[in-house]
């Protein structure tokens, strides 16, 4: 009877680790830039389209939202053409600071990270420009949800910039906004600027034009 309970705890263990050394395939990007605000950026991507932004490399309770399935199949491609970083991707032009960038590949046990402050190679830019709008858009999110808990009279500034943000394509991932716009349109509470603004950005975002 000891042996079998031995045997079967050991299996166990081994189950976990060979589920451990296989894990999802992620993407982990971050970008310290100590004087701007925030001074820390971290963003953990995942094959299923789930994404974690941290402001705090210990942050415990990171902002999650989805990305769409067409929009996660871009990324992964785009770290798929930089060879999943196991190349230097830094240029040799010597250009002002930016902001410390990390790409970082993680798929079981095999783990790969460039850092740069400025990539010439047109993928790169591309992944960090997808990397950045994940950033905004969390941004945009945590104002917006800020505003509308403790500061009603700014929640008209914060639709504004997200509908300007939303304008420009620089918002991923965008049924994220969906809850909190509805709670502020259905909310008599905010003052009706309010309201219809957070119903046309819900709108724009459910129905967008072609």
């Amino acid at each position: 009877m000891k042996w079998s309970l031995t045997l079967f705890f050991a299996s166990a263990l081994l189950f976990a680790s060979a589920q451990l050394a296989g894990g999802e395939p992620r993407l982990v990007f971050s970008k310290s830039f100590p004087g701007s605000v925030p001074a820390f950026v971290k963003i953990t991507l995942d094959k299923s389209g789930a994404v974690e932004y941290r402001e705090a490399e210990d942050d415990d309770q990171p902002l999650k939202f989805q990305l769409t399935p067409a929009e996660t199949e871009t990324v992964f491609d785009l770290a798929a053409k930089v060879d999943y970083f196991k190349h230097p991707l830094e240029s040799p032009l010597k250009v002002a600071f930016m902001g410390m960038k990390t790409f970082r590949w993680e798929n079981g046990a095999e783990k790969t990270e460039a850092k740069f402050n400025y990539s010439a190679d047109p993928n790169a830019q591309v992944l960090l420009d997808w990397c950045e709008r994940m950033a905004e858009s969390a941004q945009h999110r945590i104002d917006l949800e800020r505003a509308a808990k403790y500061d009603r009279l700014g929640v008209v500034k914060a639709l504004s910039l997200l509908e300007s943000a939303l304008e420009r394509k620089r918002l991923v991932g965008l049924e994220q906004f969906l809850p909190i716009l509805d709670r502020i349109a259905k909310n008599e509470s905010y003052m009706h600027t309010a309201r219809a603004q957070a119903s046309e950005i819900a709108e724009a975002i459910r129905n967008p034009k072609p």
